[in-house]
């Protein structure tokens, strides 16, 4: 088992910077890749940013020169540096680790509005 805790969500300006962040615990040895999925208001789940093991990442088209996803395998933890943030990119923001099976985490709301 893996539990996932995200953190550091929150309301933003329109270009303003938000860092989340994601703890991991249990069977961590199991997770060969973690990523940040995203779940707007009336929208399916997309991916954000994942990022693998070995620290091989890929990102969403959308976020691509504003999103930064970050792992620190000594602490067992993954980053999303989020800057310039557009409206468009409020969301419940979810920890997502890839090992035998899936885990969420519960997820962290992210609002962009001034």
């Amino acid at each position: 088992q893996v539990q996932l805790v995200e953190s550091g969500g929150g309301l933003v300006q329109p270009g303003g910077s938000l860092r989340l962040s994601c703890a991991a615990s249990g069977s961590i040895f199991s997770i060969y890749a973690m990523g940040w999925y995203r779940q707007a208001p009336g929208k399916q789940r997309e991916l954000v940013a994942r990022i693998t093991s070995g620290g091989t990442t890929n990102s969403a088209d959308s976020v691509k020169g504003r999103f930064t996803i970050s792992r620190d395998n000594a602490k067992n933890m993954m980053y999303l540096q989020m800057n310039s943030l557009k409206p468009e990119d409020t969301a419940v923001y979810y920890c997502n680790a890839e090992a035998t099976r899936i885990y969420w985490g519960q997820g962290t709301q992210v609002t962009v509005s001034s």
